[in-house]
């Protein structure tokens, strides 16, 4: 019996999210059905993060034990060959027994992207945002940095758990030019409940001239809920999760 570490991307829209649900297709469920073809016997696989109906992943990050006799290459094909169209392994290894994809995850990262056409795009629709008139993207950067750094979040999402802490570390905050849009990239040691999603709406709000800086940051200073609201899951990718003390796709611990 071995314990793998498997990267995992999906197309998230016709998916009620990541965690098993009752009477819902979700992620987990489909990559559970997939091993239990494979003879797997846990009740559950590990995985680093949940990901909201709708929202897409590249780097969603897996654990589980199989009793597998062939190399990795042969478990992801196998794997693959088991899982939909819109769910796919990119990567397995194995790893440390007590590795776990959420609790050892040092950074996470998430890509929101929103483009700017008079019409909508079919082929853009469902990864991303559409906003028009186009936002400058010097605004939607001023309103970027407030959340660079450690601040108590707790206006901008909830805790997974009641009584849970609310702090964050943000690493990256930033939004970059792309096709006609652009693309908001947001690191942090973890995220709160629609922390995200919450962020860019907000963001997009102050862009438009809906929202001030001083009414913006009063979500950290006086801890209060502003212009209620959330960015479509649409225009949301996991895209990658890192460990510290682990080489990303990797068992092997790193020097650092």
């Amino acid at each position: 019996m071995a314990r793998y570490q498997l990267i995992l991307a999906y197309e998230g829209t016709d998916f009620a999210g990541f965690q098993r649900q009752r009477k819902a297709r979700t992620v987990q469920a489909v990559v559970e059905t997939a091993l239990k073809e494979m003879d797997w016997q846990e009740e559950s696989i590990l995985f680093a993060g949940r990901t909201d109906a709708g929202v897409h992943a590249t780097g969603q990050v897996i654990v589980f034990s199989l009793d597998w006799q062939h190399d990795e290459t042969s478990l992801l094909n196998a794997l693959n060959a088991r899982l939909p169209d819109d769910v796919r392994a990119q990567y397995v290894s194995q790893c440390e027994a007590e590795f776990h994809p959420r609790y050892d995850a040092s950074r996470r990262t998430y890509l929101y992207t929103i483009y700017h056409t008079p019409q909508p795009q079919p082929l853009r629709e469902r990864y991303a945002w559409r906003i028009w008139p186009p936002l400058d993207g010097k605004l939607l950067n001023e309103a970027a940095q407030p959340f660079m750094g450690r601040h108590d979040f707790r206006s901008f999402g909830r805790a997974m758990k009641p009584g849970a802490t609310t702090i964050r570390e943000v690493f990256i905050s930033r939004w970059t030019e792309y096709e006609n849009g652009w693309r908001y990239e947001v690191s942090a040691n973890a995220f709160l409940y629609h922390m995200v999603r919450r962020l860019v709406f907000l963001q997009v709000k102050f862009a438009k001239s809906s929202l001030t800086m001083p009414d913006l940051i009063k979500g950290f200073s006086e801890r209060i809920i502003i212009k209620p609201g959330l960015a479509p899951s649409h225009g949301l990718v996991l895209s990658k999760v890192e460990y510290q003390g682990y080489k990303q796709g990797h068992v092997d611990r790193t020097e650092n």
